[in-house]
């Protein structure tokens, strides 16, 4: 078996991580990665525990002089978001991804790298195979479907753990060290579909948008990208003042919570109005490109005739309604944090419109780190969706994690990064959701922190991996173990 990273360094870093690139683990697919996890605990003789959610604990006493140091608990999640190119063939189910090397960066071939979380393991399983790295008492925690809803976290039974440390590896920036973090809950609106036939001979279109960047509904929200969703929704909004079509069909974005960077739409109108739809398009090219021509400069309108032959087709009422929903749903950023400077508070995605049977499936993921201001964002959703007559639910929810001002790890982390690199990290918070929140719930009186390497454009296929962070980042996890007597 060939391995492209087998010249990077720490090589048993990157020997696991590709390794268990090889292995298909979306969220709700960790069926075989939670196994693989189990059998390397067993090939290295350490106690491990497989629940029902699929998580895995592995345990492993401290070295030589740490035997009776405080117990750490090392944290990430299997799963990962599973994007790839629309013209990339690639079965998440089955297939490996395909990984290359790019200067210092590590990319996968069309697809999401899944370096969100799989790093995390791979120190993990690094640290585990080790005979001669310093540690205290380690329990390792690898948790199941944290990018669909935290459910591993979840599920996890807190008597298994006893650790009052917990270093979670699932952040993307090298020196800056996570305290907080935002709770979260995912809405769906439910819109039943009224379809009719359609006596009249229409042409069929379909429009589409493309071309924006996308990224992680969190980390990225402030960057002012563009959510394809929503852009579809203020073009047909426009289109529909002058023109009378019907919808046929309606689709947008794969992951709640990634900004979704496609939509379409297929809508059947009189022949009558085709110069009109295609000088629409023009103008929406223009406006669009001037908004976002420095966030997003390649989005893109297309429109494409269609010689299908679509007899059934959304009520103008259903139509109506649909584009009022894309319009009307709330999105983007809704409050930045007073306390910490350039620090979203609180935002909304809707990361994905499908036609499900007979209904169309609005879903976006909510964030906050104040409790009360997430239910607001929540109620004005489902205000909505009441107004428009539509089903409402919510699922996932999962708490912030606050500020601990006297941390015990956190004074570690820092002075261990003043030691190796001479100068002080970065103390903040992100507008993510970490499973430390669920963390701090089950466990109660538990110090976190949470770092990791440098890692660009999560939740696209754009997603790479700095190779000399992931080493230099490998590095200080190992001296603070090392701090911790």
């Amino acid at each position: 078996m060939n391995y492209i990273l087998n010249n990077l360094e720490p090589r048993a870093v990157f020997k696991y991580f590709e390794q268990i690139s090889r292995i298909p683990r979306g969220s709700g697919n960790e069926k075989r990665i939670s196994d693989y996890l189990v059998s390397f605990a067993k090939n290295h003789n350490l106690k491990v525990i497989q629940d029902d959610a699929l998580n895995v604990i592995i345990k492993k006493n401290g070295t030589s002089g740490y035997e009776n140091s405080p117990t750490v608990i090392l944290q990430g999640h299997m799963d990962m978001v599973c994007e790839k190119d629309k013209e990339v063939e690639h079965d998440f189910e089955k297939d490996p991804l395909e990984l290359r090397v790019d200067g210092d960066f590590i990319r996968a071939a069309g697809t999401t790298l899944g370096a969100d979380n799989g790093i995390a393991i791979a120190y993990c399983l690094a640290i585990l195979e080790s005979e001669d790295i310093p540690h205290p008492p380690l329990e390792v925690v690898f948790t199941t479907e944290e990018e669909t809803g935290m459910g591993g976290a979840s599920a996890l039974n807190p008597s298994n753990l006893k650790g009052k440390i917990l270093i979670n590896i699932d952040s993307e920036e090298e020196g800056k060290l996570l305290v907080s973090c935002a709770g979260g809950v995912r809405t769906r609106i439910i819109l039943p579909i009224v379809k009719i036939q359609v006596d009249e001979k229409l042409n069929t279109y379909r429009i589409k948008i493309k071309g924006l960047k996308g990224g992680h509904s969190g980390m990225e929200i402030d960057k002012g990208r563009g959510n394809a969703n929503k852009l579809m929704g203020r073009v047909l909004k426009d289109i529909h003042k002058t023109i009378k079509f019907y919808l046929a069909n309606i689709s947008g974005g794969a992951k709640m919570n990634a900004i979704p960077r496609e939509a379409e739409a297929v809508i059947l109108t009189n022949s009558e109005y085709e110069q009109k739809l295609n000088e629409k398009i023009e103008y929406w090219n223009e406006i669009l490109g001037n908004e976002f021509k420095s966030v997003d400069p390649d989005v893109n309108v297309e429109i494409e005739k269609l010689n299908d032959t679509i007899e059934s087709v959304f009520s103008l009422e259903t139509t109506e309604k649909v584009i009022d929903l894309l319009v009307m749903i709330p999105n983007g950023i809704q409050t930045m944090s007073m306390e910490i400077k350039g620090l979203v508070q609180s935002s909304t995605n809707l990361g994905v419109v499908a036609v499900k049977g007979d209904e169309v499936v609005f879903e976006s993921a909510v964030r906050s780190s104040v409790r009360s201001l997430k239910y607001d964002i929540v109620s004005q959703t489902e205000t909505v969706a009441k107004v428009i007559g539509a089903k409402f639910v919510t699922e996932s929810d999962y708490p912030e994690w606050q500020y601990n001002p006297d941390s015990y790890i956190r004074k570690v982390f820092v002075k261990v990064y003043k030691d190796l690199y001479g100068k002080e990290p970065e103390i903040t918070a992100i507008h993510a959701g970490l499973e430390c929140g669920l963390f701090k719930e089950k466990l109660g009186d538990i110090d976190m922190i949470s770092f990791g390497p440098n890692m660009y454009d999560v939740h696209t296929p754009n997603e790479h991996l700095s190779i000399s962070s992931t080493r230099r980042m490998w590095n200080y996890l190992l001296a603070v173990l090392k701090e911790i007597k």
